[in-house]
């Protein structure tokens, strides 16, 4: 919140997949008391559906995010409770005179997780193609913080020079990459370190991961 009024972290979740970076970030979000807008594209919900079966949608979004919410990244369901979903307001992906889609409503920036790269083609070249996209190009207008998540391997000449043009235009470009050092024993643990290298980007505070301290050997689990 800022000055009384409510100003939120918009989430745009594209079609790569990845949806429990997305889910591990908006968990994130909440347990720091940041509001979130939630743009879901109509691939990702292609995307949701394959990954853990759920159907996203628009007349009973608060229900469906729950469960998406409470679901682990191994695709448990009844893994994560007790977030408070008041502070979250949906948007259609194909509703362009929604709040967000311009630069007076109050916004403290973007995260687009997971990306893909027909997302970020879009908002390189500023189609405006569905909503996320002209969130991304009203975020990067208004000099807000975009992150980029980018989910896709290899990476072609393409993609990395649109990679480069969001960059130069002032996003983070932040590839969905786990790291080890951290001391994974669990999908979960990989998946948030890339939710946390988001919530880092965004300048939220968040306990998602074991930071590096400078000592060896301090992640291993001990006999």
């Amino acid at each position: 919140m800022t000055d009384g009024k409510r100003t939120p972290w918009v989430v745009g979740v594209s079609g790569a997949s990845g949806t429990p970076y997305a889910a591990a970030v908006v968990r994130g979000l909440l347990a720091a008391g940041e509001s979130v807008d939630l743009v879901v594209s109509r691939a990702s919900r292609l995307t949701l559906l394959d990954e853990t079966g759920i159907a996203f949608r628009d007349a009973h979004w608060r229900a469906d995010l729950e469960e998406w919410l409470g679901r682990g990244a191994d695709g448990k369901p009844g893994t994560f409770a007790g977030f408070d979903l008041g502070g979250v307001r949906y948007w259609g992906a194909g509703d362009l005179g929604a709040g967000p889609s311009s630069g007076s409503y109050p916004a403290k920036g973007m995260l687009i997780v997971p990306a893909s790269t027909a997302c970020v083609a879009g908002v390189a070249l500023g189609l405006s193609k569905d909503l996320l996209q002209r969130v991304a190009s009203v975020t990067l207008k208004e000099r807000r913080r975009l992150v980029v998540a980018v989910r896709e391997t290899p990476l072609n000449g393409q993609t990395l020079r649109h990679l480069v043009a969001l960059d130069e235009a002032g996003a983070v470009v932040l590839p969905a990459s786990p790291a080890f050092y951290a001391g994974a024993t669990h999908i979960q643990d990989l998946v948030d370190f890339v939710a946390g290298r988001v919530l880092d980007a965004a300048g939220v505070p968040h306990r998602l991961y074991r930071r590096w301290e400078g000592e060896l050997g301090s992640a291993r689990p001990r006999d």
